[in-house]
């Protein structure tokens, strides 16, 4: 339940609170997720553990699986971005504890609050985006929504990424592969910092929906779209081959499926639909 200070019940948000919040972004930030609706002495961080987490991925592999039933019945169930389940539960299940949204997907959401924030009230939401979306002191455009819509449904479960977090990933991403995100002129993608969360909640992880880092590459491929609830736009394949190759602005979807393979041999992950040889 989100509990408000006195200073966030309005939709203009004072000053007062936007030095709070900055002061909090700066100071704690080891745990990585936070409500950003506390003062400085209520503040609640995000505090999950689960035994056995599903996180389904939004891709196309996931239309005709049929896994909806078995993602249901486990514990806790991690989605990404706007990602529907209504019309597609029979595929991928209708439970949502959790939903690791980007700031690029927010007005996505905002566009049908009512269903997300209100008839969805029990999902956790953890939003992430970069400092100039999400600054405190009242030019974070995309931070300024959220607030708003965390005093609009008083009942919803949000919290934001630190900055310190987000820094946290960009350097999980080059220990892995040696490369510096920023100036490869790339950008993580919101499945590399649910992937990361999912480590740190789950004692168990299974995967649905995600395809490996050869899957393109091999010649008996399906070809199916990016997203399941979007048939018409570009296949996964090459949306993917894009975002790998170019050279400002692109997530490395495939490098990204590469050190998963990686965490998987370190940690108790597994991948279906398609399942992955490790």
């Amino acid at each position: 339940m989100i509990r408000c200070t006195a200073e966030c019940k309005t939709l203009t948000i004072s000053p007062q609170l936007y030095n709070t919040l900055l002061t909090l972004y700066s100071k704690l930030e080891k745990v990585g997720y936070w409500d950003p609706t506390e003062s400085r002495k209520s503040i609640i961080f995000l505090d999950v553990h689960c035994s056995h987490c599903a996180v389904v991925s939004s891709s196309g592999q996931m239309l005709g699986a049929g896994a909806g039933d078995e993602i249901d019945r486990t514990g806790c169930v991690i989605r990404m971005n706007n990602a529907p389940t209504r019309g597609y539960e029979k595929d991928v299940g209708n439970r949502t504890t959790m939903r690791v949204v980007s700031h690029t997907s927010v007005p996505l959401l905002v566009e049908n609050e009512q269903y997300y924030f209100k008839q969805s009230a029990n999902t956790t939401y953890v939003f992430w985006g970069p400092k100039r979306n999400m600054r405190q002191d009242g030019e974070g455009i995309i931070f300024n929504v959220l607030l708003k819509l965390a005093v609009k449904y008083r009942k919803s479960n949000m919290y934001v990424v630190t900055e310190s977090k987000i820094k946290y990933c960009d350097s999980v991403f080059q220990n892995e592969t040696g490369k510096n995100r920023m100036k490869t002129g790339a950008f993580l993608s919101t499945g590399f910092f649910t992937m990361i969360l999912a480590m740190e909640m789950c004692d168990r992880i299974t995967v649905y929906g995600m395809i490996d880092d050869n899957y393109c590459s091999r010649a008996n491929h399906s070809d199916v779209p990016y997203h399941y609830y979007e048939q018409k736009r570009l296949s996964e394949c090459r949306m993917y081959k894009y975002h790998e190759s170019t050279q400002r602005g692109g997530h490395r979807f495939i490098t990204e499926k590469a050190i998963y393979a990686k965490w998987a041999t370190r940690h108790n992950i597994q991948f279906k639909h398609p399942t992955w040889k490790l």
